[in-house]
């Protein structure tokens, strides 16, 4: 049944309206004023509105023009019924982009006509506009056919994905949030944190240039296992899980290259928790040193710049332990520090230590 909403402050001419387009088969609800009559479409969303000119609060024009600005009700056909029969009143109407003017009194087999005609127009467009999005999904899905391995995949998060730039300390996604989306990074550094019971963070996965992260997503009604927050100024690359998943759907060793990425972190969350329950402090803090070098493909000759905290984060010990311990390594020559940046003096005396 089609529902239509008459917005009239005529209170006659309202019930009249209302009676005839009832006896049609509409379902119809009515307002008695312009600001009701925006109200009521936002809530019920109808199939076709008619709407007086002259009315207290908004008039028909205004109202109009809201409801063009919002998508939801924008498609929504709009007939002017008025008592200004003047061509200027009928041409402003039109021109605002209203689907027709009638004007009052109006004949019952005219308002009916037009009420069908501009109800079968809306039907036909909303399935042409279904055709082209399922058309666009099919070339979409011969695109995905073309993804063969992982630079391929990367090349498709370049090409296709949205980008979205977060500043250093802002939140990708949160902890137990559902997981809609799979990341890569175009540019900068992004941290996997879980926070435990206590608060403290706990840094499990460091992601740099041109990594994928975020594969909670894979997974129907998943959520996210950690926490992807940004350790400086990025720039993500992100692709909906839909699409990711069509991908991994037709692609078998695509799947198992990306499982093998998810096997990977898991290996290293696996050797870090055991450096936390087993390694000494100069142990946890020479590993954790190496890992992020490595990480970030840095030479010993180069500097890493990351905090204090993080580093503490990823080795699993206090703050305060770990700069006690970068302090003794300096004092070694192991390591030389100024200010946020730490360069690998010895490499093989740390290596030693790790």
């Amino acid at each position: 049944m089609k529902k239509i909403l008459i917005i009239e402050d005529d209170v006659v001419l309202r019930e009249t309206t209302a009676e005839i387009l009832e006896l049609e088969n509409y379902k119809v609800v009515t307002a008695s004023n312009g600001k009701r009559g925006v109200e009521q479409a936002r809530i019920m969303l109808p199939d076709l509105i008619i709407c007086d000119i002259m009315m207290p609060e908004l008039d028909g024009y205004d109202v109009f023009k809201l409801l063009s600005e919002e998508d939801k009700t924008k498609k929504i056909p709009f007939i002017f019924m008025s008592a200004k029969t003047e061509m200027k009143d009928v041409r402003r109407g039109m021109d605002l982009g209203a689907d027709d003017y009638l004007t009052k009194p109006v004949q019952e087999e005219l308002l009916l006509s037009a009420i069908e005609s501009r109800l079968a127009k809306a039907e036909l467009l909303n399935e042409t506009h279904i055709a082209v999005e399922e058309k666009v999904e099919e070339e979409v899905d011969e695109t995905l056919l073309d993804i063969l391995n992982l630079e391929d995949l990367k090349n498709y998060f370049c090409d296709f994905g949205t980008l979205k730039l977060y500043k250093k300390g802002e939140p990708i996604y949160k902890e137990r949030e559902n997981s809609n989306s799979v990341y890569l990074v175009y540019k900068g550094k992004v941290k996997g944190v879980k926070i435990d019971e206590f608060g403290k963070e706990l840094i499990i996965t460091v992601n740099k240039d041109d990594d994928i992260f975020g594969f909670s997503a894979l997974f129907d009604g998943s959520r996210n296992y950690e926490s992807a927050i940004a350790m400086e100024k990025v720039e993500i690359m992100s692709v909906s899980k839909n699409i990711i998943q069509q991908i991994l759907k037709n692609n078998y060793q695509l799947s198992l290259d990306i499982f093998q990425l998810i096997n990977d972190n898991l290996t290293e969350v696996k050797d870090q928790l055991l450096q936390m329950a087993y390694g000494s402090m100069r142990r946890k803090t020479a590993k954790t040193i190496l890992k992020f070098a490595h990480k970030m493909r840095q030479t010993p000759t180069n500097s890493i710049n990351i905090s204090r905290r993080d580093l503490a984060s990823v080795a699993g010990i206090a703050t305060e332990s770990l700069i006690r311990t970068l302090t003794d390594l300096k004092k070694e020559g192991v390591i030389e520090i100024e200010g946020r940046n730490i360069r690998i003096v010895d490499l093989e005396k740390l290596k030693a230590i790790y």
